[in-house]
C-alpha cells in the first residue's frame, strides 16, 4: 500500500487506493443481508467517495468528513470493520488529520 504509481496510466496512486477501498466496503456493505439503521447514510458517503477519487484529487476535509459519517453510520457491524479500515487507511495516505 506504498504510493507508486501504477504502470501507464499517470494516475496518482492515493486515488487508486482510495478507490479500491471504497469498492470493496460498498459490495461488502451490499453483501451484508442485515439492516441497521444508518445502513443509507454510509451507502451514501460510500457514493460521494467513490465519485469524489472517480473526479481526480479529492478535498482531504471532505474525505475526512466522509470517513467520520461512514465510522459512525457502520458503528459496530463487525463485518464491516477490515472494509472500514482499509477506507481509513486510504483516507490517511492523502495526509494526517490536524492535530488541535
Amino acid at each position: 500500500m506504498g504510493q507508486r504509481r501504477v504502470t501507464g496510466s499517470g494516475e496518482d496512486p492515493r486515488v487508486v487506493e482510495l478507490r479500491t477501498a471504497v469498492s470493496r466496503l460498498r459490495r461488502e456493505l451490499a453483501a451484508l443481508p442485515s439492516e441497521f439503521p444508518d445502513r443509507g447514510i454510509a451507502e451514501d458517503e460510500l457514493a460521494t467517495l467513490a465519485a469524489m477519487a472517480a473526479g481526480g484529487l479529492p478535498e482531504t476535509p471532505r474525505l475526512r468528513s466522509s470517513l467520520l459519517l461512514i465510522a459512525g453510520a457502520i458503528g459496530s457491524v463487525s463485518a464491516l470493520a477490515r472494509g472500514l479500515s482499509d477506507v481509513r487507511q486510504a483516507v490517511d495516505l492523502f495526509g494526517e488529520s490536524p492535530r488541535s
